[in-house]
């Protein structure tokens, strides 16, 4: 094990039994009672995770909302305080340097959630953007716990006594919980303090909460089409590429913007391409694939526990006909798969 880094419930996952591995630099759980029972839980009951190998830090002061939308590609003005909201952080040429979740929480006060191998680029780049705010790292006391399942939010009414709806946030009890999530089920995320996330943890496994590892947490998302940075997104690959365009908005001026219009008015060479097996065959990431006379790579693939199937995207160049069908290449073989605009399950 290499990782260096541990979350404060540590020896509470040990004591579940949980299979590590390195995320990012964390040493976090990769499953308890196996993957697959885990993904049904979520999407049948109600399963909680530790993701406090995410990033997190606090944005506050007067120039905090100026600071965000200058600094990423959506806009805060879409959304009101109180809310959530997914955007991204782009290179000058448009590229993804992380896809991010704001939480606002009130004027001037502000959350911002990257990817945890992202975080320190990520929160670096605003601290040294020149406004007047202050930036808090939420990372070194806090834990990130995410609930999630069709129980989830009566889950987090009883123990918690709050249950955002979606994309919305509250604080409660000392807690930020916004209603957020990488599975496409109802629940929220919660920032804890260190000290009593031991508490909180053992309240919802004890309300019914199945205790659950990153390795479902990657199948759930996949399900639902949700990009991975680092594999379906990167600094080499636009918004635009991406299917992400949705996060864009073009009245305010962004890093990346120009770059993003002339991509739009040239229209991309290259697109992300959803499809799913006949059968219980798995793609994986880096695998070759086809589509008429465009040919790229699986960006990410998985057996789908909720289809039964193996499903997975990739990017395809040039940007292939609607009707081209799909083939992956699997130890050396070619197969044939169905075209599938994510998301492959509908929640």
């Amino acid at each position: 094990m290499t990782a260096s880094l541990r979350s404060p419930l540590h020896a509470t996952h040990e004591a579940l039994g949980a299979r590590f591995t390195d995320f990012g630099g964390w040493e976090m759980p990769l499953q308890y009672a196996g993957t697959l029972a885990e993904h049904h839980a979520v999407r049948s009951a109600a399963g909680v995770f530790d993701v406090s190998h995410l990033g997190r830090f606090a944005v506050d002061g007067p120039d905090a909302e100026a600071l965000v939308g200058r600094m990423l590609c959506n806009h805060l003005g879409r959304i009101a305080p109180g809310r959530a909201q997914y955007t991204l952080m782009l290179t000058p040429s448009g590229g993804v340097i992380d896809d991010i979740i704001v939480w606002w929480l009130a004027p001037g006060r502000i959350i911002v959630l990257p990817n945890g191998v992202n975080h320190d680029r990520v929160r670096d780049a605003f601290a040294g953007a020149g406004a007047d705010v202050h930036i808090t790292d939420l990372r070194p006391t806090t834990v990130l716990l995410a609930v999630q399942g069709p129980q989830a939010p009566a889950l987090l009414a009883t123990i918690l006594g709050t249950a955002p709806k979606r994309f919305r946030v509250s604080e409660v009890d000392g807690m930020v919980a916004a209603g957020t999530g990488y599975t496409g089920e109802s629940g929220a995320e919660l920032i804890v303090e260190a000290a009593r996330a031991t508490g909180v943890w053992e309240r919802l496994t004890a309300g019914g909460a199945t205790p659950c590892g990153l390795g479902a947490r990657d199948t759930l998302r996949l399900e639902m089409g949700y990009p991975l940075w680092g594999q379906d997104l990167d600094v080499d690959t636009t918004p635009l590429e991406a299917g992400l365009e949705w996060v864009v908005d073009w009245d305010h001026e962004f890093v990346g913007r120009d770059a993003l219009i002339a991509q739009r008015a040239a229209g991309p060479s290259r697109t992300l391409v959803g499809f799913a097996f006949p059968d219980r065959r798995i793609p994986r990431h880096g695998f070759p694939m086809r589509c008429g006379h465009s040919i790229g790579v699986v960006s990410s693939g998985n057996f789908s526990p909720s289809l039964e199937v193996g499903i997975g995207m990739g990017y395809l160049a040039p940007v292939p006909p609607a009707d081209a069908s799909v083939e992956v290449e699997v130890r050396g073989e070619w197969f044939p798969a169905r075209r599938v605009d994510p998301p492959f399950l509908e929640r």
